[in-house]
C-alpha cells in the first residue's frame, strides 16, 4: 500500500507572479489550469512526469481574486497572513507535495490513528481544457499544513488524471527529499522515490531536469 507523488505545490501571491516565477526558474511558461470555486483558487499546471515519478506534474496555485466569499479556509494555507506576507515579501515558493493513493480511506485512518490529522476527506472538481476533472483530497478545516508543509496531502483521482493531458516540455522530476517526515508517516505511507530523513527539520527539495539544465525547488 506504497503511495506516489501526484504533484508538487508552488504558492504564489498572485497566479501571474507564480507564471513568471516558472519561466525565470525553469526556463518554461505553465499550461493551463483551472479554478476551484469550492476552494477560492486557480492554478496553472506543468508535466513532471519520469521514470521515478509517473503521472506527476507541478501546480502553481493562488488565490482566485474573482472567487465568491467562501464559508470555509482555503487549502495549503494560503489565508494564512503570514504565508500570504512570505509570498508578497519573497515570490513564490514551494510550499507542499501531494500524494496519490489508491487506499485512501487505509491511509487517512492510518494518519489519523498516528496522531497525524490531514483534514476529512473532501471532493473536488474543476474545469479543464478535456474536461472536468474530479478528485478525492485531504483538507483540514484549519487550512493548515502539518509538519512545516513536509506531511503531504492525500489524493485520489476519480476521473482523468491531469498528467495525461499535459504537454510534454521537458521537465522531469529527478528526485525528491521530504526531511522532517515524521517517521510514523513515512512508515505509514511509503512514499516511492522519496528520500526521508526524518530526524532533519522540515524541509523539501526537490530537483527538476529542465531544457536548461537542474534546478533545485526547496521550500
Amino acid at each position: 500500500m506504497s503511495t506516489e507523488v501526484d504533484h508538487l505545490v508552488v504558492a504564489a501571491a498572485t497566479l501571474d507572479e507564480g507564471v513568471r516565477w516558472c519561466e525565470a526558474t525553469l526556463g518554461l511558461t505553465p499550461a493551463a489550469g483551472g479554478r476551484h470555486e469550492f476552494m477560492g483558487t486557480h492554478n496553472r499546471v506543468l508535466a513532471l512526469s519520469s521514470p521515478a515519478f509517473p503521472r506527476c506534474y507541478l501546480e502553481i496555485i493562488a488565490v482566485d481574486p474573482q472567487a465568491a466569499p467562501l464559508q470555509r479556509l482555503r487549502w495549503f494555507a494560503l489565508d494564512d497572513p503570514a504565508q500570504q506576507a512570505r509570498l508578497r515579501a519573497e515570490g513564490p515558493r514551494l510550499i507542499h507535495v501531494v500524494v496519490r493513493t489508491h487506499e485512501m480511506e487505509t491511509h487517512h485512518w492510518g494518519l489519523l490513528n498516528k496522531g497525524l490529522n490531514p483534514g476529512p476527506v473532501i471532493e473536488g472538481q474543476r474545469d479543464s481544457e478535456h474536461g472536468a476533472l474530479a478528485w478525492r483530497i485531504t483538507v483540514r478545516d484549519d487550512g493548515r499544513l502539518l509538519a512545516g508543509g513536509v506531511l503531504p496531502t492525500l489524493i485520489r483521482w476519480d476521473s482523468r488524471h491531469p498528467a495525461d493531458h499535459l504537454p510534454d516540455q521537458g521537465a522531469r522530476l529527478l528526485s525528491l527529499r521530504l526531511d522532517g517526515l515524521p517517521a510514523a508517516a513515512r512508515d505509514l505511507l511509503r512514499l516511492q522515490g522519496v528520500t526521508v530523513d526524518s530526524a532533519a527539520a522540515p524541509r523539501i527539495v526537490a530537483v527538476v531536469a529542465t531544457p536548461r539544465g537542474e534546478v533545485t525547488l526547496a521550500s
